[in-house]
């Protein structure tokens, strides 16, 4: 073996998601062929988990506020910024509805039975909550009472309660603001030491799984992806095209316009390694730079389709696999957590974990545990989400200068080839060149 070799090799072995792979591999082995020894690896996978919940109330509460510093600036903007949060909310929010009723139609996790998983708590509390109830207990006793006790929704009480305030008290130079922009940091980069030890985290609950359920556990991990591509691909093909047809876009050719970018990310399953390159593809196709230069960041933080369809899909699994009660209006009372829970994020691995660890934490019915028959999938799971992701955010930038009438066919016809249909027309120019275009920094972005 020569020393190109390897060098090549241990490049490979440092990459996280291999190694989380390696650990899968070994996870299955010692689970078939020692299922009590793969069984005694639970604490393992339990102690990597309770780590990620650790770090739930502090990261949801700065994530959230550091957005609506953001936020705040959409006024300078005033229609534009109005129009393209309605626009995330709406189409996000369908996103969603596609995953639940791609994982309540084929229900990949019936069968499992992974009972194992389920704490203990959440067994003796499921369904015991009155809707009355469950919204009082938003309101937290202090404000110190939500984060000793990790209630997420209190949390995001406080945290929206504290943004806004923020954003009237304080100016985006002031000392609160850029400590709260160095806050997210060092607790990002806390995360990032304790995804060191996804590796670990795998082995044991893979290897637990495996042990107790024995290897038809692979067997319903690959059911769900498939039906996580299915609901994924139907929305894109499905939904997103139709948006593209009422507004006259050739859905093919926006494709073939990003194709590039779009292997880039299924190579690396990360949307910003495609951000600068699309961020000037779209405006040398024909859409205004202003509407370019607010829409597409802010779609990266707020327009995250893909793991919208990942966290509804996800958690209908998780509650079939460990056989939960989780009626179809639960589901559907689910769908407002989510329209939080699923916005923003962190560009490390393991960001949409944090956030399904939220909504779970938030809907006590359904067991924290069960996030560790995920984890080992989260790499193929990724891939798709960040796909679905960066189609979702190009079309965004598309209907949002379309409604802006800020969209050149002449410069989209040269780049693709392809005239779009009558409909999608520049109209009369807007004074937007002189609006200040707030940018919201990639480190406040997520993919997954």
């Amino acid at each position: 073996m020569t020393d190109r070799m390897e060098r090549r090799i241990v490049k490979h072995l440092k990459k996280l998601h291999i190694q989380v792979l390696i650990a899968l591999v070994l996870a299955v082995a010692l689970g078939l062929a020692a299922p009590e020894w793969g069984t005694a690896m639970k604490p393992i996978g339990q102690a990597f988990i309770a780590l990620l919940k650790m770090m739930l109330a502090p990261i949801i509460f700065l994530t959230l506020v550091h957005g609506l510093t953001h936020v705040s600036d959409m006024r300078a903007l005033g229609r534009m910024g109005i129009k393209s949060l309605v626009y995330f909310e709406v189409v996000s929010t369908i996103a969603m509805v596609f995953g639940l009723v791609a994982v309540n139609l084929f229900q990949p996790g019936v069968g499992l039975h992974a009972t194992d998983l389920v704490e203990p708590a959440a067994a003796v509390s499921a369904g015991k909550i009155a809707p009355i109830d469950f919204f009082l207990n938003i309101i937290p006793h202090t404000l110190v009472d939500a984060f000793a006790k990790g209630d997420i929704l209190q949390v995001l009480l406080i945290s929206l309660l504290a943004g806004i305030a923020i954003n009237r008290v304080c100016g985006p130079d002031s000392l609160t603001v850029r400590g709260i922009d160095e806050a997210q940091k060092i607790l990002f980069k806390m995360l990032g030491f304790l995804m060191k030890l996804a590796p670990l985290g795998a082995f044991g609950a893979m290897a637990a799984a495996v042990g107790s359920n024995g290897g038809e556990t692979l067997f319903y991990l690959l059911k769900l992806i498939g039906v996580y591509y299915f609901a994924s691909a139907a929305f894109v093909f499905g939904f997103l095209w139709f948006i593209a047809w009422t507004i006259g876009l050739p859905f093919i050719a926006m494709l073939n316009l990003i194709r590039e970018e779009i292997l880039l990310v299924f190579g690396t399953a990360s949307g910003e390694v495609a951000f600068p390159r699309l961020l000037e593809k779209l405006k040398k196709s024909g859409c205004d730079d202003v509407v370019v230069g607010f829409v597409l960041p802010a779609g990266y933080s707020f327009n995250l389709d893909g793991t919208s369809i990942y966290m509804a899909v996800a958690i209908g699994f998780i509650a079939q696999a460990t056989d939960t009660p989780f009626s179809l209006w639960q589901q559907i009372g689910l769908l407002a957590i989510l329209a939080l829970t699923s916005k923003g994020g962190t560009t490390v691995a393991g960001g949409a974990f944090i956030k399904l660890a939220a909504t779970l934490q938030s809907v006590r019915t359904l067991p924290l545990g069960g996030l560790g028959l995920l984890f080992g999938i989260d790499r193929i799971m990724a891939t798709a989400t960040a796909l679905t992701n960066i189609v979702g955010n190009t079309l965004a930038v598309f209907f949002i200068a379309r409604w802006e009438n800020g969209f050149d066919p002449e410069a989209f016809a040269r780049e693709t080839g392809h005239m779009p249909g009558r409909s999608l027309v520049r109209g009369p120019a807007r004074p937007i060149e002189d609006v200040p275009v707030p940018v919201i920094p990639l480190e406040a972005k997520g993919h997954a």
